[in-house]
């Protein structure tokens, strides 16, 4: 039993940061002898806002209240939840207060179904990492946080089964949550505490191991004709998705016994119950994903007796796929809806029945997508398909027409899915986004940012309100881990990237001559023996240097070009796999760090050859506190309007050089520093000062340290990247792992 509740209380998302008390900590010597800088964790007010792109990532499920009219929530893998604002017309993210990464992967949302203004979630992300039980009493504007015992994977494979947390309508301080890992629970108390089940048939198979993940109790589903108000409901249902057990039970008496119900040889899924008590289970061969082979759908009378309703046009097209997406009319008898996943020969699909699955239709043969709101879903030049992973499925309560799903990139609605006719769906995205970063540029002219995603590949932003439109192609890849302008000629641009493993490719490197709108491939040639082509396999990082005319690619033996592509050289005194990092000033002029030697290296021969440089004043360590490997920003960056002023970040310390790396002085005091960069007349970072973590910035050689953002503006802490503006004064440009690229400007 779970028996102390911890409740923090959260804040609204506001737009403007509040002015904190100063805490300020002495400055130490640096390792000079000369006074460190001040660092002062004083808050200055910067108003911030998303950079546009619409969704982008995979939204898990899509809920309606049952107690208001046009109120729905959306739960998302790893950018926390959101809630539909019918009066803003707009999604409103619930949890950009929040500092603690695990909470930001929702494994289940319910609201009340008596009290609009009260929901619930559980958070988190994986089996490793913190988890809770959250309620909200202001339709998620604040939260009381529990933690729990059981684990949970709103990041991990299964993710799109549910929902597995359940508010008795009869009782509303009875709820039940299925775990994955450790079966059936009960609270008593709106969530406070908590308790295991333990006549409940399946206990759970404990933690996973490390990379693996279990289905568990998939879903909780209560009736509520079988109780009436303030005695609690009686009928239960549960699905498993664990292999082995049955898939379905079913409890008559409130949840003290319970007993199995006929299923097929699948798992259990996602349900839904109707008005009427009538129980549809979608099932899958596996949890999702990325592995349901087939599946089946199924109804259950409020008696427990069940029939197959498996959509007949989907088993004679191949019975490819499981049903994740379950759905059912409240206002209207008869009336559901199942989506597939993992369909990949026929694509998947959206089939409703009006006549309790005695006759199905695919809706998407009649279906139209306007995805011109948010362009990125036709990336590659194809017009917008119905959608991949779709896991969540809902239909209005109110409003039997008004239909709802969620895919890996997007979220669909339509208000005309009628029994003839064209169904025309937009994405139903205002508001949300829910994306993981990787890199972004912010060059001295033209584009404000040029980004780089994963999954999404990347994008200009000419105008930052706006979604963009995709020109991240030839070559396409999914991921952009590397980008780089010339510093003086700003429209030169670079990048690197990877792509699906099971997708073939010709390059992974390009080239852009037009601030980022039309690219061409950067083909390395084939190195060793047998020769190989070791820029495809994505490791390569490429930079371009300050007049545009030289690239160097960071393959296993470092290749330079000075004619775009068409011939190769190898740079001499450059360890492979390290990347060179252009002076945007003196187009000759290229630096690198070799952590594993401790060295700092320059070129003076426009990357033709590499040089230890003297480098006083650093630390015999080099390597980066943070993130490793390809999609980890650079630790080493050249000022853009001074040849020879660096900025290394070494440990969690950063260094100031003004004279091409000869030597440095410490910059960043009691700040310990995560991630920086540069923007015009500042430095920014992400670190922390005491106990203090936050988003940072100094004016001037790094002298003083304040901190920008706020307690509104927490984004669950998970920072991926950093970067000021070199063109308008106090901006910064921030990269998250879920919840998009924000932007934020002095007020």
């Amino acid at each position: 039993m779970q028996s102390r509740a911890t409740i923090k209380p959260g804040l609204f998302c506001a737009l403007v940061g509040m002015v904190s008390q100063a805490i300020a900590a002495a400055p130490p010597p640096s390792d000079n002898g000369s006074t460190a800088p001040a660092v002062r964790a004083e808050a200055v007010p910067y108003k911030w806002a998303n950079v546009k792109v619409g969704a982008g990532g995979y939204a898990p499920n899509i809920v309606f209240s049952l107690a208001e009219r046009d109120l729905a929530y959306l739960r998302t893998d790893m950018g926390g939840a959101y809630r539909w604002d019918a009066t803003l017309h707009r999604w409103v993210p619930l949890q950009d207060d929040n500092a603690t990464s695990s909470y930001m992967g929702i494994e289940s949302i319910a609201p009340d179904p008596v009290d609009p203004h009260i929901v619930y979630m559980a958070a988190g992300m994986n089996a490793g990492q913190p988890a809770a039980v959250m309620r909200s009493g202001d339709r998620g504007a604040t939260w009381r946080i529990v933690p729990v015992p059981f684990a949970m994977g709103g990041n991990e494979p299964g993710r799109g089964l549910g929902e597995r947390l359940a508010v008795d309508p009869n009782d509303p301080h009875r709820l039940f949550f299925g775990s994955r890992h450790d079966g059936l629970w009960r609270s008593d108390n709106t969530g406070m505490t908590w308790t295991k089940v333990a006549a409940f048939p399946h206990s759970g198979l404990g933690k996973p191991a490390r990379g693996t993940s279990h289905g568990g109790v998939s879903f909780v589903a209560i009736d509520a004709n079988s109780g009436r108000a303030g005695k609690g409901s009686q009928r239960l249902w549960a699905g498993l998705a664990d292999p082995n057990v049955p898939a379905l039970y079913r409890s008559e008496d409130g949840g003290t016994t319970w007993v199995p119900v006929a299923t097929p040889k699948l798992l259990a899924a996602k349900a839904a119950i109707d008005a009427r008590g009538i129980l549809w289970v979608g099932y899958s061969s596996g949890i999702g994903p990325s592995d349901a082979r087939t599946g089946a759908v199924w109804r259950y009378e409020p008696s427990g007796a069940g029939r197959d309703v498996t959509p007949p046009a989907w088993l004679a097209s191949g019975s490819e796929g499981g049903f994740l997406g379950v759905a059912v009319a409240r206002s209207v008898d008869g009336i559901a809806a199942v989506t597939t996943i993992d369909r990949y020969r026929a694509g998947d699909s959206l089939w409703i029945t009006r006549d309790d699955g005695r006759t199905w239709e695919d809706v998407g043969s009649r279906s139209r997508r306007d995805v011109s709101a948010t362009p990125f879903l036709a990336h590659e030049g194809r017009k917008a398909d119905f959608g991949h992973w779709i896991s969540g499925l809902a239909i209005d309560p109110f409003d039997h027409a008004r239909v709802a799903y969620t895919t890996g990139a997007t979220v669909y609605a339509t208000q005309g899915l009628r029994s003839n006719g064209v169904v025309n769906w937009a994405p139903w995205t205002d508001g949300i986004e829910q994306t993981a970063i990787i890199t972004l540029i912010s060059p001295t002219q033209g584009p404000r940012l040029v980004s780089g995603f994963g999954d999404l590949a990347g994008f200009v932003h000419d105008d930052l309100r706006k979604s963009p439109r995709p020109s991240f192609v030839n070559p396409y890849l999914s991921n952009t881990n590397t980008l780089d302008y010339a510093g003086l000629a700003p429209n030169v641009i670079v990048r690197s990237g990877s792509l699906y493993a099971e997708r073939p490719r010709d390059a992974s490197l390009a080239l852009s001559n037009d601030g980022g709108r039309n690219w061409r491939p950067l083909q390395v040639p084939a190195v060793g023996q047998p020769p190989t082509r070791d820029d495809l396999i994505g490791e390569a990082a490429v930079t371009v240097s300050a007049d545009g005319r030289t690239i160097v690619a960071a393959t296993v033996i470092p290749q330079v070009t000075r004619d775009e592509g068409r011939t190769w050289r190898p740079v001499r005194g450059l360890p492979g796999r390290v990347p060179a990092v252009a002076d945007k000033v003196d187009p000759n002029t290229f630096y690198a760090v070799d952590v594993t030697n401790g060295r700092l290296l320059v070129s003076r021969d426009a990357a033709a050859s590499f040089e230890s440089v003297a480098g006083a004043g650093l630390p015999t360590e080099l390597k980066p506190a943070g993130r490793q490997g390809r999609e980890a920003q650079s630790a080493l960056l050249s000022t853009p309007s001074r040849a020879g002023e660096l900025w290394l970040q070494a440990g969690s310390a950063l260094f100031h050089s003004t004279n091409g790396g000869k030597s440095f002085a410490r910059a960043s005091g009691t700040l310990t520093v995560e991630l920086f960069g540069l923007g015009k007349g500042a430095i920014f970072a992400v670190g922390t000062l005491g106990t203090k973590r936050g988003i940072w910035r100094s004016n001037g050689n790094g002298r003083s340290w304040i901190r920008i953002d706020d307690d509104a503006h927490r984004w669950g802490g998970r920072y991926r990247v950093i970067s000021g503006d070199p063109q308008v004064p106090g901006r910064v440009y921030v990269g998250t792992d879920g919840r998009g690229i924000f932007y934020g400007d002095p007020v």
